[in-house]
């Protein structure tokens, strides 16, 4: 989007889903992309993509026969994580507190690359994008599929009011619902 509009600039932010509603509401953000999990009844919306999470463990891990797993199940084992304030690692620490516990993370990575190169060298498990697995080059770990409607996510497209957007925003936008990724 960037080499086709060369006069635009963005400030691209990652934040849960929640603060970027309230942003949107505010304001102070003209387009987000959203987890289906949180509030958009005011807002506006378009589906945008299917982003289910899945389990991902060393090839030699007691659950990697497993055909599904649940969120409670995996919450016996040590995790690797993401950085404490990217928005999957604060959904996630959300989910194991619904469950009455906390993630046991040994070690955190700032991206996915990282988190799965460190589960397959049998630092732990994690919980990440399939879309992100889908991209890896094969690092030595098995994924699984989470077995809870939160992990089933869908992501939107938000604004206030799309059709109020200004041209930048209404181009940003056309583009990323052309988009295949």
């Amino acid at each position: 989007f960037l080499v086709e509009h060369p006069d635009m600039d963005l400030d691209l932010q990652e934040l849960p889903s929640a603060r970027i509603t309230h942003a949107l509401r505010q304001g102070a953000a003209d387009i987000g992309i959203v987890s289906d999990a949180v509030d958009t009844s005011d807002l506006q919306t378009r589906a945008f993509r299917d982003d289910p999470l899945v389990l991902i463990l060393p090839l030699d891990h007691p659950l990697s026969d497993a055909v599904d797993v649940s969120f409670s199940e995996a919450l016996h084992h040590d995790f690797v994580g993401l950085s404490a304030n990217s928005a999957l690692a604060i959904y996630l620490e959300e989910q194991a507190l619904h469950n009455g516990a906390r993630m046991q993370v040994r070690i955190r990575a700032d991206g996915f690359d990282g988190v799965m190169r460190m589960v397959g060298r049998g630092a732990g498990l994690a919980i990440v994008p399939l879309a992100a697995v889908e991209r890896a080059a094969p690092c030595g770990f098995k994924s699984v599929a989470l077995n809870e409607p939160w992990a089933r996510r869908t992501l939107q497209l938000c604004a206030r009011d799309f059709g109020a957007l200004p041209g930048y925003a209404k181009a940003l936008l056309d583009a990323l619902t052309d988009a295949r990724f």
